[in-house]
């Protein structure tokens, strides 16, 4: 019998940690555990986790490594944001994280 491997997800905002099997969605976990990660506009446009809106950007803090690569999609969608802004639906969680939920949209070639 095959164990599941554990890890956690820290909300910064939300003073919240979320145990999960590794592998696991960031989005999936998210909103499993209450924790809200949309903005008004996104509440009433996102896509359900499909990858297509853009609306569940959060910021990773600490563990990126621990995340899988940003998709094709990622790429376009967050190309003049900080490296370290992904969007919940497509990161797949392979250790702890700490994530900041509803980052304010900076653009990096502003800086």
């Amino acid at each position: 019998m095959k164990t599941a491997v554990m890890s956690s997800i820290k909300f910064v905002k939300e003073e919240k940690e979320v145990v999960f099997a590794l592998g696991a969605n960031l989005r999936e976990r998210a909103l499993e555990n209450k924790i809200d990660i949309y903005t008004l506009k996104g509440k009433l446009t996102n896509c359900g986790g499909y990858g297509q809106c853009g609306t569940c950007v959060v910021e990773i803090v600490e563990g990126m490594e621990n995340l899988s690569p940003r998709t094709a999609f990622e790429q376009r969608k967050l190309k003049k944001k900080p490296d370290s802004y992904r969007l919940a639906c497509q990161a797949t969680v392979n250790g702890s994280v700490t994530v900041a939920t509803k980052p304010k949209l900076k653009d990096k070639s502003k800086r």
